[in-house]
C-alpha cells in the first residue's frame, strides 16, 4: 500500500491501515496553501499527520507527529506501495526497468528482476537493505515514487531512513508483485517532517530537488557515466529546446542535431581521412622495413618512426577524429531510454520516436546508408579482400543490432551516415586522381629516414 503507515516500537509492530483517522476538511483542492491533516488514537499511540500538496513539482509535505512512543523512540514504517503500474505498450520493458533506488553516500539502484526467488515459481524472498538513507525510490522507466528523509526546506536530513525491506513474489523468476516498506527514524519527540515525490522522471524536476536526487534515473552505465552523462544531458536539453522553444517537431530535431554534429566534425573527418591516404601510401616501405628488421623490433620501431616523419604521417591521426560520434551515439542511447519527453514522440510514419520501428524501415535505411559510405570509402583503395568483406558484414550487423533499438536513434545515425556521404565522395575522388601511388623511394644508399 503506497504510504501506508505502521509503528515499530521496540520489538512491536503496529500497522496503521485499520485505523480510523479524523480529517481536517471534508475535501480540498490541491494547491491550496492550508495543509489537509489527519489524526487517529488508539491505545497508548496518537497519531497525527499533515499534508501539503505541491502540484508544480509533484512534492507532498509531510508532518508526522506520534505521541506515546517512550524515551527510545520508534520506527515510522512508510509503504512505499507494490511497484508502479504498467503504462507501456512493452511490459517487458517496464517490468525490466522496475526497480528499487536507494541513496546514501551515492545512489545506488536494484532491479526488481534481482530481487526474484531462484528456485520455484511463486516464493517470496524478503531483501533488506541498510540505510542510512537519504532517499529511497521505486521507479519505472518513466514514473518514480520516492521517500525523502528531509525537512520541509529540504535542507536537512531527520537522523535518515533506516532501511528498506522489500518483499517480492517470484513467478518464472519475474517479480509480479514487490512489496517495499522503508523505516524512518522517529526520534522521542514523537515528530518528523519528510518528503514524497510521485510524478514523471523528468530532469529538471529531479534536478530542482537536489541531493543527487536525479541520480534516480541515471544516464549512461557504471564505468562510462562519467564520459556519457554531459553529452546525453547536452543532447537532451537541446532536443527539448527545439522542440518547446522553437516548436519544431523531435524528429525534425534529431535530422538537424545530426546534420549539426556532422558539420561540426567535418574538419576533423578531412584530417583523419587524408592522414589514412597517407598512411596507405607508405605502405609499401613499412613492408620493406619490416622485411629489413625482422629479428630487430627495437630498430624496426625508431626506423618506423624515421619513416613517419620523413613523409609527415600520423599513424594515429585517421583514428581519434572517427571515434569523436561514439560518444554522442552512446549518450543518444540513454536519452531514449530515459527521457519521458520523447516518450510518444511520433514522426512521420514512426509512433514513437522511444520505441523500436514497426516496420522496420528506418533501420534498414540506416544499414544501407553505412553500406554506402563503406563502399564509396573503398574507392580507390588498392585491394584487400578482408577489407572488402568488412563493406557487406559491417552494415548488414549493425542493422540486426539496431533492429529493436529506439527509432530515433535510428533516424539519427542514418541521418549521420547520409550527411557524410559527400564528404567521403569528395575524398574518394581525391584519391583516385592520386592512384594511391607510393611515394618515391629515397635514392640508392641513403637511408630511408634521411632528408632529401
Amino acid at each position: 500500500e503506497l504510504l501506508g503507515l505502521g509503528l515499530l516500537v521496540g520489538r512491536d509492530t503496529v500497522w496503521l491501515h485499520d485505523w480510523h483517522f479524523t480529517p481536517s476538511a471534508p475535501s480540498l483542492t490541491v494547491g491550496e496553501a492550508t495543509p489537509l491533516s489527519f489524526s487517529a488514537q488508539q491505545g497508548s499511540y496518537a497519531v497525527s499527520l499533515s499534508y501539503s500538496f505541491h502540484p508544480d513539482n509533484y512534492l507532498l509535505d509531510v508532518t508526522a507527529k506520534v505521541d506515546g512512543v517512550g524515551p527510545n523512540g520508534a520506527v515510522l514504517l512508510i509503504g512505499m506501495g507494490p511497484g508502479l503500474r504498467n503504462t507501456e505498450a512493452d511490459s517487458v520493458e517496464h517490468q525490466r526497468e522496475s526497480a528499487i533506488v536507494v541513496k546514501d553516500s551515492k545512489a545506488s539502484r536494484t532491479r526488481f528482476s534481482s530481487l526474484a526467488a531462484s528456485g520455484k515459481p511463486r516464493v517470496a524472498r524478503a531483501t533488506a537493505f541498510s540505510g542510512p538513507f537519504e532517499w529511497v525510490a521505486v521507479k519505472s522507466k518513466y514514473f518514480v515514487t520516492a521517500l525523502l528523509a528531509l525537512d520541509t526546506t529540504g535542507a536537512e536530513r531527520n537522523g535518515g531512513i533506516g532501511g528498506v525491506n522489500a518483499l517480492a513474489n517470484d513467478t518464472l523468476r519475474i517479480p509480479v508483485g514487490v512489496s517495499v516498506t522503508a523505516g524512518l527514524l522517529l526520534p522521542a519527540s514523537g515528530q518528523l517532517h519528510y518528503q514524497v515525490y510521485a510524478g514523471p522522471l523528468k530532469y529538471p524536476l529531479l534536478r530542482s530537488i537536489g541531493h543527487d536526487f536525479d541520480d534516480v534515473n541515471p544516464y549512461g552505465l557504471p564505468g562510462i557515466r562519467t564520459i556519457i552523462r554531459p553529452v546525453a544531458l547536452g543532447a537532451r536539453w537541446l532536443l527539448v529546446w527545439l522542440h518547446d522553444g522553437l516548436g519544431l517537431a523531435y524528429g525534425v530535431g534529431l535530422i538537424l542535431f545530426g546534420i549539426a554534429i556532422r558539420i561540426v566534425l567535418w574538419p576533423l573527418n578531412q584530417k583523419a581521412m587524408r592522414s589514412t591516404m597517407a598512411m596507405q601510401a607508405v605502405q609499401p616501405h613499412i613492408k620493406e622495413l619490416q622485411e629489413k628488421h625482422k629479428g630487430e623490433p627495437q630498430k624496426l620501431q625508431q626506423e618506423m618512426f624515421k619513416l613517419y616523419k620523413e613523409h609527415n604521417v600520423n599513424p594515429l591521426g585517421g583514428c581519434w577524429p572517427m571515434l569523436l560520434p561514439i560518444p554522442i551515439l552512446f549518450a543518444l542511447f540513454f536519452v531514449f531510454q530515459n527521457t519521458i519527453e520523447l516518450r510518444g514522440a511520433h514522426f512521420l510514419w514512426l509512433p514513437d520516436l522511444a520505441r523500436p520501428d514497426p516496420r522496420y524501415v528506418i533501420p534498414v535505411l540506416m544499414g544501407v546508408s553505412m553500406l554506402a559510405l563503406s563502399w564509396i570509402g573503398q574507392r580507390g583503395m588498392p585491394p584487400n579482400p578482408q577489407t572488402k568483406m568488412m563493406v557487406y558484414v559491417m552494415p548488414a550487423m549493425m542493422t540486426f543490432l539496431f533492429l529493436r533499438f529506439a527509432s530515433g536513434l535510428n533516424l539519427y545515425y542514418t541521418v549521420m551516415n547520409v550527411a557524410s556521404l559527400p564528404q567521403q565522395w569528395m575524398l574518394s575522388r581525391e584519391r583516385q586522381r592520386k592512384n594511391l601511388s607510393p611515394p618515391p623511394k629515397p635514392p640508392s644508399g641513403k637511408a630511408v629516414s634521411g632528408k632529401r
